[in-house]
């Protein structure tokens, strides 16, 4: 069902305060039911500047970002299906909450306190995501949120010990909110009543031409980071934190994705053998500031801009590399090879096994927390 034609099933629940001078608006439309018969809502979140975001109750999917271009035409900037059932069968997590573990975990084990833990493994011999049932695939609990100066979204989840082999029940919240400055922020929090380790992020794919229109290789991104985390043959971190500096993974200074996607370069190749591709942890030189930019895309052709800051210390920049144009996204429209980027705010991948990197792990009453704000604009 289209997002045109939910509109008029949907129930507006929440709205800015009567008499301010913009108005921000929150609906709730229903977008299906899960095979158990589950019913699953999209929340539109609405500003006065010309932006809507739609956020899914299965899986915390953002499903569109409509945005305006230079010209003031808005555009869906976010790969996605019109309906729930492709997102059930054939979804590459887009636009998804992931948990309890995003990325890799190798061989999906991990040790704490001496006594080592199973996930599940579904990406070769390693845990991908939390496993093959993680948070994407859950129905979560929602209700509208607001504040004089943004509407939102809570969603809620309750994930028991030994969901996916991980130890400790977890309470999850996420906010999703928007404001009138086109900033649409996501703010994580967990609660644990055992040792247990936790790192969620966002899966959006974002074409800044418009969900659809052709690849991303003219993007240009910024990524503010000296060092990245190279991987092996079945794409877990070496441990090693690499420079950029003299390589294709140096964004430091703005550069297309695609002007050195397709170098002779092996990490490039363990990501995409045939024509090269991105799906990397970079290590932010941010220091979990709010304030500092921790990556910038452009998109020439439309003038649209996506700036990212967050609380995490890394991001994984991934370029779509197993689009093939096998999938009918929204409006029929087929996302072909390298047609979308993702920057997934993150910690680091695989670091339950690797004692180098930032901890994940997290104590009984001992919050995790983490802020990731994307900001559009013309």
């Amino acid at each position: 069902m289209s997002h045109a034609a939910r509109a008029g099933l949907a129930v507006v629940i929440a709205v800015a305060t009567a008499g301010t001078a913009h108005a921000m608006s929150v609906t709730r439309s229903p977008f299906g039911e899960t095979p158990d018969g589950t019913p699953v809502y999209e929340y539109t979140l609405e500003n006065d500047a010309g932006m809507a975001v739609d956020v899914l109750t299965y899986g915390g999917i953002v499903q569109a970002i409509r945005v305006p271009d230079r010209n003031g035409r808005v555009e869906d900037v976010a790969l996605g299906f019109d309906r729930l059932k492709p997102y059930l069968d054939n979804d590459p997590y887009f636009g998804a909450l992931l948990g309890r573990y995003a990325n890799r975990i190798d061989g999906g084990t991990f040790t704490l306190d001496g006594k080592t833990y199973q996930v599940p493994t579904n990406d070769g011999d390693n845990a991908l995501h939390g496993g093959p049932e993680g948070f994407d695939s859950r129905v979560w609990q929602a209700q509208a949120i607001q504040a004089p100066n943004w509407v939102g979204v809570e969603l809620s989840l309750l994930s028991r010990d030994g969901d996916m082999g991980f130890p400790g029940d977890l309470a999850v919240t996420v906010r999703y909110t928007l404001n009138q400055n086109n900033d649409l922020r996501i703010h994580y929090t967990a609660i644990s009543d055992a040792p247990t380790v936790v790192n969620l992020t966002n899966h959006t794919y974002f074409n800044l031409s418009g969900a659809g229109e052709g690849d991303v290789l003219d993007h240009v991104v910024m990524i503010n980071a000296d060092r990245y985390t190279p991987v092996d043959t079945s794409l877990i971190p070496t441990g090693r934190l690499a420079p950029v500096e003299g390589t294709p993974f140096d964004f430091r200074t703005p550069v297309s994705i695609g002007a050195r996607i397709r170098d002779d370069d092996p990490q490039l190749e363990r990501t995409e053998r045939d024509q090269g591709g991105y799906d990397h942890n970079w290590v932010l030189n941010t220091d979990g500031s709010l304030d500092a930019v921790a990556a910038r895309v452009t998109d020439p052709d439309s003038g649209r801009a996506l700036t990212v800051r967050t609380s995490e210390p890394g991001v994984q920049f991934y370029t779509g590399n197993f689009l093939d144009g096998s999938l009918e996204g929204k409006n029929g429209e087929r996302y072909q090879h390298w047609g979308g980027f993702a920057l997934e705010t993150q910690q680091f991948p695989d670091a339950p096994n690797q004692p180098d990197f930032p901890s994940t792990r997290i104590e009984p009453g001992q919050p995790y927390h983490q802020t990731t704000v994307f900001h559009f604009s013309p």
